[in-house]
């Protein structure tokens, strides 16, 4: 098999050995290292020919359709089936995501055959519930397929599937096609030109010039990413441009087109599906690029491999948390040295303090310590239907988890319905505030499951929230920064708010010119003024010199962006300084336009207007665009924590099971049935249905305001400066909640991902879909935006198509979600991707170094 290109025709032995186990009709765990052919399995499979459906589930939607495009391009007939897409759900194939399919397998259906890509998703803590019951519930007639290469003890899985009566068998290779070696780049001649500066940008380039190229690079953060891959780019250019069609430079803006013309790039998840997928990742896989620099949190997203791979940081942050890169990781990002058929080894790079290959291991799987809480209560509320004890169905579902203790629920030890334990809502009805001295001794609750699905309670670290002051002198929320034309923003000066035209700090920071004041305005308004030439002499015979700024400036700009026009020179007509030169201004001169040409002595000069230059301001909740407010950190009010409201002070209550907890959440009644809010939180995989039972139960909360509302339950922090008025959702759940932290299902009250904000940004782009720009930032980028309108169509989906249920407001609100889905969405189509050119599928034999 080395040596053969990707599109492999033979198989090794033990991928045989697969797919022999497979048309016996056993289930097959494989377990070999990344880029050892573990997906040819499945592809051999169909084109044996597929005795029935089969569905292929990946972790995420990139994935997906990554999948999809490559196997429509083999001529496959394939659907999609992703939350946010569904298309050709009847096709032979079906590449999904495993969340989408979990319905079917809680109402005993499921298809011929199930492909578990990367199965140490079980361990996840987040979404390891949902894979579990998965495989649990799949029925006889489903045959499973588990894919992974980086699990260290495939053979627990194997005995997990047989105790639940399945016959299942492991296939296991641990030889890489690429062999790997380790190189330490400070080892490596310093043969980098002096004009290299940084760290990084040093090593990398030894890397290169030592023939380890290309090389993928993992950042800590998205800023990280950008930076090095520009820094890169200023010091190592390249002759061997690679040319990008006008399609792909659209795409790609003109940051990312510049870097990759240049053949460097950064990847990470603030930019869009078609950038990643339809320009990096092609480009990567056909050799065209030298160096990536991804995102470490986007790892397990990345479906291309580079001879060398480099990890910068053991540490990267997730909103306001920061995360250790695990050992499996490590060996999935160092698992991407190599690509098979084109490198004899791939390389990993190391630098002192950096990871290493020994620190990489495979991961020891085990179930994730969360009980899924929806599966569970589905299963007990179709029992209840039916006239079977819901307890003793939950006892059936508990046995068949991967667990080797039982997991213990906890609903035989509740108290009889005679004994009626406190609901959250119950234990606190007048919603009593804590007093200072508990408070400075108790935060907001924090609740952590053991392997049994019993809680403990600890308390954690409150975190601090940023506040501006607004125009009125109240603190609110820090909002991000938006773009405005500068006469419409605000200025703080000397402790009050002015028209920023109106003071000359406003113009500060603008380099040309001297600061003036402009005529024929009702109020004071500066500007600035700037000479543009000298008036004509005798031997130049009517024409004007240019001064030296302004002629230098013109000629950068020609060259930028008119390359083919013949650049000014320094003599010219009055004629065309008036209509070429001085229309230019703007471009020339952070903004300003020129309101009138005057003549001081011999020189011509200009008086600039810069009202209509776009400075990034924060809009405050009042309509008013703020420079530089003045900022604060304060610690938020606190909720009572779960462990008084729960508890009531006795400290032999310290631990609570699932079952107590359902029932003091209101999701269980005293007969240990699944309640209204029970029932609908069970139609969701996470928290998600928590917040919009809650809403539901509120009769004053419109419905069409919740249909944008729930944009923000999977949106995340980097929307919650825009957050106006959909914090009523936040807000309304923290309240019915008290503040609650349980792993998984809620964070201080919220679903795990909440982040207000979004709900207006996609109202707004809705209406106004160019207004992006007033949006983007820094924290904000186009994909964020991007993944944020499929989070929340995927969740419209999913309502819109969710059980029936006999609560009114339930069943309007499916409907007008129903509704909304098919009358704004209609039918989804796949991003249409550039194809490459000719040259561009041709691997780049050029130098990769300077």
């Amino acid at each position: 098999m080395e040596g053969l290109p990707n599109n492999l025709r033979i198989p090794d032995i033990w991928q045989q050995d697969a797919v022999n186990h497979l048309l016996a009709g056993r289930d097959v765990v494989v377990n070999a290292p990344t880029g050892a052919g573990k997906t040819y399995i499945f592809e051999l499979l169909v084109e044996r020919g597929l005795r029935s459906q089969a569905i292929y589930t990946v972790p995420t939607r990139a994935l997906a359709n990554d999948k999809l495009y490559e196997w429509r391009a083999k001529g496959w007939n394939v659907g999609l089936c992703t939350g946010d897409v569904a298309d050709k759900l009847d096709a032979p194939l079906v590449v999904a995501t495993l969340e989408t399919q979990k319905a079917k397998f809680l109402q005993g259906k499921g298809p011929g055959l199930l492909v578990i890509d990367e199965y140490q998703m079980l361990a996840d803590a987040r979404r390891g519930i949902n894979y579990e019951l998965a495989i649990a519930l799949a029925p006889p007639g489903t045959q499973l397929l588990l894919l992974s290469g980086s699990v260290a003890n495939p053979e627990k899985l194997v005995n997990w599937l047989q105790s639940i009566g399945r016959d299942a068998v492991l296939v296991e290779h641990k030889q890489r096609p690429v062999p790997q070696d380790e190189i330490q780049l400070q080892s490596l001649p310093d043969s980098a030109p002096n004009h290299v500066r940084g760290f990084w940008p040093r090593m990398i380039a030894r890397a290169l010039a030592e023939d380890f190229g290309p090389i993928l690079v993992f950042a800590p953060q998205r800023r990280e990413a950008e930076n090095l891959a520009a820094k890169l780019s200023a010091a190592l250019p390249l002759p061997e441009w690679l040319e990008l069609t006008h399609e792909q430079r659209e795409i790609a803006g003109d940051d990312l087109a510049k870097l990759l013309r240049n053949r460097i790039a950064f990847h990470h998840s603030g930019l869009n599906y078609r950038q990643r997928a339809g320009l990096i990742e092609p480009l990567a896989k056909a050799g065209q690029l030298r160096v990536i620099v991804a995102t470490t949190g986007l790892a397990a997203g990345i479906n291309f491999s580079m001879r060398s791979v480099l990890v910068t940081e053991r540490e990267y942050k997730h909103s306001s948390r920061t995360f250790q890169v695990r050992p499996d990781e490590l060996l999935q990002m160092f698992g991407r040295a190599g690509r098979r058929g084109l490198d004899d080894k791939g390389f990993v790079l190391v630098a002192p303090g950096k990871p290493r290959m020994a620190e990489a291991r495979p991961l020891s799987l085990k179930r994730a310590s969360t009980v899924d809480w929806p599966s569970f209560l589905a299963v007990m509320h179709e029992a209840d239907k039916t006239g079977v004890d819901p307890v003793k169905a939950a006892d059936e579902l508990s046995e068949r988890l991967f667990t080797e203790n039982r997991l213990r629920l906890g609903l035989r030890r509740l108290p009889p319905p005679g004994k009626k334990a406190k609901t959250v809502a119950q234990a606190m009805p007048q919603r009593r505030p804590i007093p200072s001295d508990e408070l400075a001794k108790t935060k907001s609750g924090e609740v952590f499951e053991n392997g049994f699905g019993e809680f403990n309670f600890r308390e954690p670290q409150t975190k601090k929230i940023k506040e501006m002051r607004n125009e009125l002198g109240e603190w609110e929320r820090l909002r991000a920064p938006t773009k405005i034309p500068l006469e419409e923003a605000l200025l703080y000066v000397d402790g009050e708010w002015r028209c920023a035209l109106e003071t000359p700090e406003s113009l500060a920071g603008v380099q040309v010119g001297n600061l003036c004041r402009l005529k024929g305005k009702k109020r004071k308004r500066y500007g600035r003024q700037v000479p543009l030439a000298t008036f004509p002499t005798e031997e130049r015979k009517g024409r004007v010199s240019l001064v030296k700024w302004f002629h230098r400036a013109l000629k950068d700009y020609f060259l930028k962006n008119l390359p083919d026009d013949r650049p000014p020179v320094r003599l010219c007509t009055l004629q065309r300084l008036e209509e070429v030169y001085a229309p230019l201004l703007p471009y020339l001169s952070q903004g300003g336009r020129m309101v009138d040409m005057v003549y001081q002595g011999d020189t011509i000069t200009a008086r600039l207007d810069y009202g209509r230059a776009m400075v990034f301001a924060r809009v405050d909740s009042n309509g008013s665009a703020l420079i530089n407010p003045p900022q604060r950190e304060v610690v938020p009010p606190a909720f009572p924590t779960f462990a008084q409201i729960a508890s009531g002070g006795h400290p032999d209550n310290a631990k609570r099971t699932a079952a107590e907890i359902w029932l003091q959440l209101g999701l269980i009644d005293d007969y240990k049935r699944p309640t209204r809010r029970g029932v609908v939180f069970s139609f969701f995989n996470h928290g998600e249905g928590l917040a919009i039972a809650a809403a539901l139960e509120d009769e004053t909360y419109d419905l069409a305001d919740l249909l944008f509302d729930v944009a923000n339950l999977r949106a995340g922090h980097r929307f919650e400066h825009f957050d106006n008025t959909s914090s009523r959702l936040g807000n309304l759940c923290r309240l019915t909640y008290r503040g609650l932290t349980a792993s998984g299902y809620l964070d201080g009250g919220l679903p795990p991902g909440y982040g207000n904000g979004a709900s207006e940004v996609i109202a707004t782009l809705r209406e106004t879909p160019d207004a992006a720009h007033r949006f983007l930032g820094d924290e904000l980028r186009p994909g964020d935006i991007e993944r944020a309108n499929l989070e929340w169509r995927s969740i419209l989906n999913h309502i819109a198509f969710a059980p029936d249920f006999y609560w009114d407001r339930w069943m309007e609100f499916k409907e007008l979600a129903r509704q909304y889905v098919l009358s704004h969405f209609g039918i989804i189509r796949l991003a249409e991707l550039p194809p490459l050119t000719p040259a561009q599928r041709t691997r780049f034999e050029g130098t990769m170094a300077v």
